[in-house]
């Protein structure tokens, strides 16, 4: 096994230079804010984040080496580590600070304030962070060679990259631009259809697809068969349950539906009869899809933890060498008592003592849990939602059992699932920044004290998105379905009064259990069974892109750059949609957005609006290949 005397970074310890610094501070800080109301934004619409630390790390390089002629590799990796803060805080939110605002639309509880959501945030995003100093040098240094942590090992790579990664920052502002383009045209001067779906006279089902690029851009990043998971949930739902539920049904009132199959079908057709039962079968499919993940994990879990605890009871914190400096344990514990004493404390937040105490158990255990997974498999298979769904059964049947019931157990029970989430992301995501520190050559204690920058200025901006995109469109609408929370909140009223559509729920798991019997991953599956079919099927375009840029006859060196190239590009048209759907939700509240609206006002013929939409989309994935495939290079 490597250790620290074996292994020797980029920079030597013996070597100082510039990391933490004003430039370094401000771009990881307006990284994190970008990034983390982006992904708030496509979290919600398509229940799945991406990572932000390559193109946070390749738009730092761009701007330090190329624009401000700064030849400081770890000063780029500050404003990665910073930037890259913002995406986790943000999958840990929305996964289930929505509930509260669903509860409130349906009238059993006030609508949360920023002040509340802020703090559960910046809680869970800084114990993320302090849990983490005492386990970096039993996983990252100890076991350096065993756990490879996939993301901060390429981040690296890409900032050892130096000019090649500054030349490509112009990738990602490029798709940035283009994303911004698109999105205004669609949903901005609304000139063509957000998504064209067809039907069969005498058939409910429904197929088509949207032609958004940041739900595109996912079906890339993630890859065909991801894709393809989802594409197949979606086909289940809108063209087997679907028909069926209307066939069987059109004549009956079926909980909790209040009126005929058939009279919401004829009213509102496929959508309508989605929202009202596919929702929770879907829910259903993602609860089991999301325990199943947990009970395979559990080896691995409980072996983690154990040795987690083994190696840290030889860990010295403090070293005279510069890249083993964490921050001082005496400091990290003071900080977590007194995080502790907050969540009680603090009256916005609705947790008693022992919720306080589940908080830090739970959190730690998770943290743990959560850097070792994320080393072996990769951010994007941590299952964070499994250990969100374990968190808030216990929870809640905690609560219950204690008398605290009604609004109060359910604003409770969602408050320590949310802290403890967020804790898991960010535990995660600083595991991979460690990594790529820790191969770079970087100061531990200064890359502890980013995330920490990081979360304050993602906590502030992610409870601001979160309100604003409510106040928009609504969460559990078509716009921002919100699937995890949902999910969130199912389980809490599940648990709590007992009133939930069973059979529907128990469809839902016993479809994920079939899934898992014939190998089919659960979660991506389950995930794509509750969102719109339209959706998962320009995921599914995204992925075809991908495998065809994988299939080609191409040497090793250019197909991994044309692919790499690729995923910037659609790294950038997340964020850049993201922003515009941001600043599209503000005019939305401000009752603007008519203003912009153009399809009234041009007298737009119905053929034109759906054609019109389709080339949009040609042109969309035309240029995805012009910044990979097409892209001349040096």
């Amino acid at each position: 096994m490597s250790n620290q005397n074996e292994f020797k970074p980029y920079i030597p310890a013996e070597k100082v230079t510039p990391e933490i610094t004003v430039t370094s501070i401000i771009m990881g800080m307006i990284l994190a804010v970008i990034f983390g109301a982006a992904n708030a934004y496509l979290g919600l619409r398509v229940g799945m984040t991406v990572s932000a630390s390559i193109p946070a790390a390749v738009i730092s390089m761009g701007v330090i080496r190329i624009i401000m002629r700064k030849n400081s590799i770890l000063e780029s990796n500050l404003v990665q580590t910073i930037g890259s803060a913002g995406e986790s805080l943000a999958a840990g939110a929305i996964f289930t600070l929505p509930a509260l605002f669903l509860w409130a639309a349906e009238g059993k509880m006030d609508k949360p304030d920023v002040l509340s959501m802020t703090l559960i945030a910046l809680l869970g995003g800084l114990l993320g962070v302090f849990f983490m100093v005492p386990l970096r040098n039993a996983l990252i240094v100890k076991e350096h060679g065993i756990l490879p942590y996939p993301e901060g090992t390429a981040c690296a790579e890409v900032l050892l990259a130096g000019e090649k990664g500054g030349a490509n920052a112009s990738t990602v502002f490029a798709g940035m631009g283009f994303a911004a383009i698109f999105k205004f045209i669609i949903d901005g001067l609304k000139l063509v259809a957000g998504e064209v779906s067809v039907h069969v006279k005498g058939f409910a089902g429904e197929i088509g697809t949207q032609i958004y690029p940041a739900v595109m851009s996912v079906g890339y990043i993630c890859g065909a068969r991801i894709s393809s998971y989802m594409f197949a949930g979606g086909v289940l739902s809108w063209l087997v349950l679907i028909p069926m539920i209307v066939l069987f049904g059109e004549n009956v009132i079926l909980y909790p539906g209040t009126e005929t199959v058939g009279t919401m079908f004829a009213e509102g057709g496929a959508s309508a009869i989605w929202s009202s039962y596919i929702r929770y079968i879907g829910a259903g499919a993602l609860a089991a899809g999301g325990i199943i993940s947990l009970i395979k994990s559990l080896p691995l879990i409980v072996k983690t933890f154990g040795g987690a605890m083994k190696s840290m009871s030889g860990t010295k914190m403090h070293s005279e060498l510069r890249t083993a400096q964490d921050l001082s344990l005496k400091f990290v514990l003071c900080a977590i008592a007194v995080l502790t004493l907050l969540v009680w404390l603090i009256p916005a937040i609705p947790v008693s003592l022992i919720g306080a105490v589940i908080v830090v158990v739970f959190g730690f255990f998770f943290a743990t849990v959560s850097s070792r997974m994320v080393g072996l498999v990769g951010s994007s298979n941590n299952p964070v939602s499994g250990m969100a769904i374990a968190t808030l059964l216990i929870t809640t049947l905690i609560l219950k059992a204690m008398g605290t019931e009604g609004a109060i157990g359910m604003q409770s029970a969602i408050s320590i699932g949310s802290i403890i989430c967020i804790v898991s992301a960010i535990a995660g995501d600083t595991s991979q920044d460690l990594k790529t520190g820790y191969l770079l050559g970087a100061t531990p204690k200064k890359q502890q004290i980013g995330e920490m920058i990081g979360v304050v200025s993602a906590a502030i901006a992610i409870s601001g998105t979160l309100y604003l995109l409510d106040s928009a469109w609504g969460f559990g609408s078509e716009q921002l379905g919100a699937p995890q929370a949902t999910l969130m909140k199912l389980i809490i009223e599940g648990v709590m009064q007992g009133n939930l559509p069973w059979a529907l729920v128990f469809i839902g798991v016993f479809i994920a259990v079939v899934a898992e019997v014939v190998g089919i991953p659960v979660l991506p599956f389950a995930i794509g069974v509750y969102l719109p079919v339209q959706l998962n099927a320009c995921i599914m375009v995204g992925g075809l892109i991908r495998l065809a840029l994988d299939k080609m006859k191409r040497d090793k060196e250019e197909k991994t750059a044309i692919i790499n190239d690729g995923i910037l590009f659609c790294s950038g048209m997340i964020a850049g949609e993201g922003l515009v759907g941001i600043a599209l939700a503000l005019l939305a509240v401000f009752g603007l957005d008519a203003a912009l609206d153009l399809s009234a006002k041009l007298g737009i013929s119905p053929l034109f609006f759906n054609v019109g939409s389709l080339v949009l989309f040609g042109i969309i994935i035309l240029s995805v290949l012009k910044f990979s495939l097409w892209r001349k290079r040096r």
